[in-house]
């Protein structure tokens, strides 16, 4: 078997590995997952509710010292818990304020969100560049967390490199935070291929959709619902199409995050029933469009435990994202990866719509990702299983640098390395005949066996940054010299 080429790529000691502290607080409905979970709530309040006022007190008061400093506003999370559950009861106005935070601290608990695994990293510069010295990046790499039940979500970690070899990561502790939902700005084409996509194209979402402007919040949206002709409302397709056109817009939110919670501490955690068992493998870039303004951009897979879905982040500044769906048969499977800026006048991704083959999207105008078109295609041993991205395009006078993964015998993941055409980036204009980086005896083992994969790097003082994970156990750093990197390559 080839093996990984010997001089290219240099191992970084700096690691992060799984960290159990790492928690955050979810609703917890005792016997949920049996037939008398009614009966059993209820129980459990009324027997709070039967406390003394100095138990209550008490009960409390050690639950927030046990916890509180693990968290930020343990008590307002006991409080929105109880508002939920409160139902569960008639009588619940007897509940005194301390009682009531009382049941919303039994129907909570804590979730580790990387007990599992910590894998699959991308970089991207941070938004944040003070107080550095001179050669120094500061770099925000994003993480998939895997927690119990093989959960995904997505976390932050932050680094400087530079100068020269060096890489440090900062401190990841203190309370983690999953964010307040926010009203999203939606976008009317992008709902029309939603609903088109799903086979909801009729007269009642034509109107709908006829009455929204290009851009619309969710205000916006209820009103155009409500807008509605009396004629339209007495079809008999009109209430599941209503229902379906919610689904399809609820699909966009977005998310913000208080400016004092730095970024390691905030987390992007599902939130829809399509992502409903993970967020996985967010591709992060640091996108500049036509007239110069840059953004964060980046695509995930959403998984609701039986279906995959493309979705796409938008961020300003890491702190407010913006969530929307992937539309199109370019967006059809895993590992879509933006490039960064356009192309030609087009926006344009890296694909593996058929799950083997690594293919190039365009943008339409309406807002969908039209068919691939082939570009790399498995033909080395260290890749016949299949091949696809490992992050973004990066740009170089050379052409675009496609770091890729290949899979091999014993499903024995590498990472490779081609080169595309500026111009025609559909075409390969040179590859590295082997693996750049292939699992070594330290990084074999682990949740996932023999795997090393990456979802971005970043060029940075003519070296190539690279986070990868080592078999879902941790996640580790390399760096290859740009220069040694091109020579290396052979020509097509």
């Amino acid at each position: 078997m080839t093996e990984a080429h010997p001089d290219l790529a240099a191992r970084l000691d700096a690691t992060l590995t799984p960290d159990p502290q790492r928690v955050i607080v979810k609703l917890f409905v005792p016997g949920e997952d049996a037939a008398l979970v009614r009966t059993r709530a209820a129980a459990l309040i009324e027997r709070i509710a039967r406390l003394s006022d100095d138990e209550t007190s008490h009960l409390l008061h050690h639950t927030l010292n046990r916890f509180g400093d693990r968290h930020h506003d343990l008590e307002s999370t006991f409080r929105h818990h109880y508002d939920l559950v409160h139902h569960r009861v008639a009588r619940t106005s007897d509940l005194s304020p301390t009682a009531r935070m009382l049941v919303g601290a039994y129907f909570s608990h804590e979730y580790a969100v990387e007990a599992a695994a910590l894998c699959n990293p991308s970089m991207v510069p941070h938004p944040d560049q003070s107080e550095l010295d001179t050669g120094q990046l500061r770099v925000a790499v994003s993480l998939r967390q895997i927690g119990e039940g093989h959960l995904s979500s997505i976390g932050f970690a932050t680094a400087v490199i530079g100068p020269g070899g060096r890489l440090a990561v900062a401190d990841r502790s203190g309370p983690l935070v999953a964010g307040h939902r926010a009203s999203a700005r939606h976008q009317r084409d992008l709902l029309a291929a939603g609903l088109a996509e799903d086979g909801w194209d009729n007269e009642v979402s034509a109107t709908v959709l006829g009455s929204l402007p290009e851009r619309f919040d969710d205000d916006d949206f209820e009103r155009a619902l409500g807008r509605l002709p009396a004629d339209l409302l007495t079809r008999t397709t009109t209430h599941s199409t209503l229902e379906q056109l919610r689904r399809t817009a609820t699909a966009s939110y977005a998310m913000t995050y208080p400016a004092d919670v730095p970024l390691h501490q905030r987390i992007l955690w599902p939130a829809t029933p399509a992502e409903s068992n993970g967020m996985e493998d967010a591709r992060f870039v640091k996108f500049t469009g036509d007239d110069g303004e840059s953004a964060y951009h980046a695509t995930y897979t959403a998984y609701d435990g039986r279906h995959i879905a493309a979705r796409m982040i938008t961020s300003d500044d890491l702190s407010h994202f913006q969530m929307t769906p992937m539309r199109g048969p370019g967006v059809r499977n895993k590992g879509v990866a933006l490039f960064p800026r356009t192309v030609g006048g087009r926006r344009l991704a890296l694909c593996r719509s058929d799950g083997e083959t690594i293919g190039l999207t365009a943008l339409d105008g309406a807002n969908r990702w039209q068919p691939p078109v082939p570009v790399h295609a498995p033909h080395r041993g260290w890749e016949l299983i299949q091949v696809g991205n490992c992050g973004s395009p990066i740009e170089t006078d050379a052409g675009w640098l496609v770091l890729t993964h290949g899979v091999g015998p014993m499903r024995r993941y590498a990472i490779g390395a081609l080169l595309l055409d500026l111009h025609h980036p559909d075409q390969v204009i040179a590859e590295l005949p082997e693996a750049l980086i292939a699992p070594n005896d330290t990084e074999r083992d682990g949740y996932v066996p023999n795997v090393v994969y990456s979802c971005g790097g970043l060029l940075h003082a003519g070296t190539l940054w690279l986070p990868y994970g080592a078999s879902d156990a941790r996640v580790e750093f390399a760096s290859i010299p740009l220069a040694a990197l091109i020579d290396a390559m052979k020509r097509r």
